[in-house]
């Protein structure tokens, strides 16, 4: 079975190419929300995250994503801890979950592969992108954010060109191409691979 991972900027859309994915009957890992339950149900990764940024980082057992997200989205160094906890935590979630799965192909999706150094292991990566402008109104229209606070999360990315450059295959999700058509295409040649290899 091959290990795919499906990645993408802030805005990009990658989640709803991971949602054609599934309709095909690929199971999907998403890493974010394995990452949000791992920091709620791991106790060792608890007890760390509070002894890095406070008490107030949980409430009743249960993270506090605001209180959390207001220490480390206004300091990189801060930002970068917290990664440096919940990523291989994560990652090592990803790799069992990949393990017992089925099937031609699972994907992992997850925003920070290379940021994360977790693209290692995996056999071929996605990539999803769109144009800028198109990014920043999507995230400011889903997340009620500025401007602003929308570039900010993205200075903390790869830059998409580069980001794209590092995939074996690249999704267009730019509101003009079709989608489907797209995964389709990717998903047999995957397909194929398996078959052939």
């Amino acid at each position: 079975m091959l290990k795919i991972g499906l990645t993408g900027g802030i805005g990009s859309g990658k989640s709803t190419v991971a949602d054609i994915f599934k309709v095909l009957g690929i199971a999907i890992f998403d890493a974010d929300a394995a990452a949000k339950n791992i920091m709620n149900v791991d106790e060792n990764l608890k007890q760390r995250i509070i002894e890095t940024f406070g008490a107030e980082t949980y409430t009743d057992g249960v993270l506090n994503r605001q209180v959390l997200g207001g220490i480390v989205f206004k300091d990189p160094l801060k930002l970068e801890q917290l990664n440096a906890l919940v990523h291989p935590a994560t990652i090592a979630a990803a790799e069992r979950w990949m393990t017992e799965q089925k099937g031609p192909y699972a994907v992992k999706e997850a925003a920070l592969f290379f940021e994360a150094g977790s693209a290692t292991g995996l056999d071929y990566m996605i990539g999803v992108t769109a144009p800028k402008a198109l990014r920043i109104k999507r995230v400011m229209d889903r997340d009620k954010a500025t401007r602003d606070e929308v570039l900010t999360r993205m200075a903390r990315q790869i830059d998409d060109d580069i980001k794209m450059r590092l995939c074996d295959f690249v999704i267009i999700n730019d509101d003009q191409q079709l989608l489907i058509p797209q995964v389709l295409k990717v998903h047999q040649q995957l397909v194929d691979f398996t078959q052939r290899g």
